[in-house]
């Protein structure tokens, strides 16, 4: 899988991909990423690569030209190249779209800054909008490193143990159920004790129990949407 990042702060990610398994993965060649910079090729003098909004409003949007070119750049030397701008204004993010999207070979993420992107680029380059949540950020770059790792995950290779991806939260619809290590008492809180006592069958009970009380207490949409289902 190759990820390939648009963004005016190409420094803010690269470190990222430096440290634990995501770094591994780049060794191995697993995953290979590169960078670009809509400022490296604005036509402005001044290098400038926002302006004010038409209309009115607060704040300056990244302009089109920049953000076109490099984007038409990327999809000329890579035809397979599949576009995702991160913005508040789309779909939530899901596990789903996690694995669904470790399937291609080639996916580019657009980091917008300022008060957003020009409409007219996402009409036309975007194969796909999302959304982190319901919040807003400086910028789309820790969004993008969000789904990245997301994704990568999901990539056969990348995790030394694939095994650990079946119990994770949301691969059953439900939130993950609590874990434990060592040691069985810690400032006189205990491990519960049918954990201790090697029976597979009763723990994996016992664990989706857990992980409906979790799931109901934190997640009621996803509980309920369990329950649902079962009936």
């Amino acid at each position: 899988m190759h990820f390939s990042f648009v963004t005016l702060f190409p420094s803010l990610i690269e470190g990222y991909f430096t440290e634990s398994i995501l770094a591994r993965a780049l060794a191995s060649g697993t995953i290979t990423i590169d960078f670009h910079d809509p400022r490296a090729l604005t036509q402005d003098k001044h290098k400038k690569v926002d302006a004010p909004m038409i209309g009115g409003g607060a704040g300056m949007l990244m302009t089109p030209q920049p953000l076109m070119d490099t984007l038409q750049n990327i999809k000329k030397d890579s035809p397979d190249a599949y576009v995702i701008f991160l913005t508040p204004v789309a779909k939530p993010f899901r596990q789903n779209d996690a694995k669904r999207l470790a399937r291609k070979s080639h996916l580019v993420f657009v980091s917008g800054r300022y008060e957003g992107i020009d409409e007219r680029v996402i009409e036309m380059q975007a194969d796909e909008l999302f959304s982190i949540g319901d919040f807003i950020l400086t910028g789309g770059e820790v969004a993008s490193m969000v789904v990245c790792d997301a994704i990568s995950r999901n990539i056969q290779g990348v995790l030394g143990n694939e095994e650990s991806l079946r119990d994770e939260s949301f691969e059953m619809t439900l939130l993950e159920a609590p874990s434990f290590t060592k040691p069985k008492i810690y400032e006189n809180s205990e491990v519960i004790s049918e954990f201790l006592k090697g029976n597979h069958s009763k723990i994996t009970d016992l664990k989706r129990e857990l992980a409906l009380c979790k799931t109901k207490y934190f997640r009621p949409d996803l509980y309920k949407k369990k329950v649902s289902h079962e009936k």
